[in-house]
């Protein structure tokens, strides 16, 4: 890759050293450039969206493209949440059956399972295995009263990278759903939601995908969409939506029939640019060379005696690489003062370069954590 190229398209790099997308990325100029032309056009009422169903139409085949899923089968929503909840509320899921998660989950894939409780449902958190939920562990928990399991496919916090066929086939096996958080995933791992048998996606453009906070990727597998319906109900969740005063209730076959009828449109604009950029930079060169970054950081911290929380195989991992230093409060301190951006989450150390990021990148945040206190 010619990397030099891509990092013009973020000017985060010439004053920082950003290592944080794992919280929220920097968005890329022609994400920038796209959002502020159609929010220039938007300064002439009406006239500024007579293009807005094909942005849509072209920025939900590039995301079917980057999950190798077709068209009908994205939707957009505000935050992840808003796919995760979708899914506790509008899966067959009735009193006495059980949900699976495990204990390393980001709280957005917890509290809409959680919420069921109050229906009679079980929500079984069982511990983690090495990070995250390995099958090992969903085999000693799933039974036939499971109808759905919520997995991310990369951990917040560990950095595990979740098996999800192997998850995928024990959940049908058993009669489940696999629904999956892909926000620390989508735009740095490699995603076939075919491959991978998953049935529920959400993902939020404001990490990996470098796309702007409040617009989210939806996909739900073609043999759900009409088996569920909406949670709610927005007008534009119907074929057509004129002549208005027909109130034809009938259902888009598509998965448009769970999105909100008025989608954040910039969030639209700025997810078309991001998806562009990682399509064109390509998926396949992204991730060995975010795992060519974590190598050389796992190398450089154990030199330094840091404990590594990530998992070392390279299968298991993908952009994350979370540590705990002797200070870390202290050395959290010293990288920001070093203009090296990274997380303080749960007592370490999260850092989570992208693909823009050299190897010099890494190797200033290990000068700095090597910096005498």
């Amino acid at each position: 890759m010619d990397l030099a190229a891509y990092r013009s398209e973020f000017p985060v790099t010439q004053e920082w050293v950003y290592l944080n997308h794992a919280a929220v990325s920097p968005l890329p100029g022609r994400a920038v450039q796209a959002m502020k032309a159609f929010l220039d056009a938007r300064q002439f009422g009406t006239s500024g969206l007579e293009d807005v169903e094909s942005v849509a139409a072209e920025t939900r085949a590039l995301a079917a493209r980057l999950l190798n899923a077709s068209a009908e089968e994205i939707a957009f929503a505000g935050c992840t949440s808003d796919g995760l909840n979708f899914a506790a509320q509008a899966l067959p899921i009735a009193p006495g059956d059980n949900v699976i998660l495990c204990d390393m989950e980001f709280p957005a894939n917890v509290y809409p399972w959680l919420n069921l409780e109050r229906r009679g449902v079980e929500v079984r958190i069982v511990p983690h295995d090495r990070g995250g939920l390995t099958p090992e562990r969903l085999a000693e928990h799933i039974d036939r009263r499971t109808r759905a399991v919520a997995v991310s496919s990369v951990q917040f916090l560990s950095g595990f990278r979740a098996d999800l066929p192997t998850l995928s086939r024990l959940c049908h096996d058993a009669g489940a759903v696999l629904v999956v958080d892909g926000i620390q995933s989508l735009g740095a791992v490699p995603m076939d939601v075919r491959a991978a048998g998953v049935d529920i996606l959400a993902a939020n453009g404001a990490k990996w995908l470098l796309a702007p906070i409040g617009i989210t990727i939806l996909y739900v597998r073609r043999k759900w969409i009409e088996r569920l319906h909406p949670v709610y109900a927005y007008y534009t969740a119907i074929p057509s939506v004129e002549p208005y005063l027909r109130y034809d209730w009938t259902l888009r076959s598509d998965a448009r029939r769970f999105e909100p009828s008025s989608p954040s449109l910039d969030g639209v604009y700025g997810l078309r640019a991001a998806l562009s950029l990682l399509l064109e930079v390509g998926i396949e060169r992204i991730y060995p060379h975010l795992l060519d970054l974590t190598d050389r950081l796992l190398a450089g911290l154990d030199r330094l005696g840091a404990e590594i929380l990530t998992p070392r195989e390279r299968e298991r991992r993908a952009g994350i690489v979370t540590c705990r230093t002797r200070d870390v409060a202290g050395d959290y301190a010293r990288l920001k003062q070093a203009r090296v951006v990274v997380s303080q989450r749960e007592g370490y150390l999260r850092i989570s370069p992208h693909f823009y990021n050299l190897p010099d990148d890494i190797e200033r945040c290990l000068e700095m954590l090597g910096e005498p206190a």
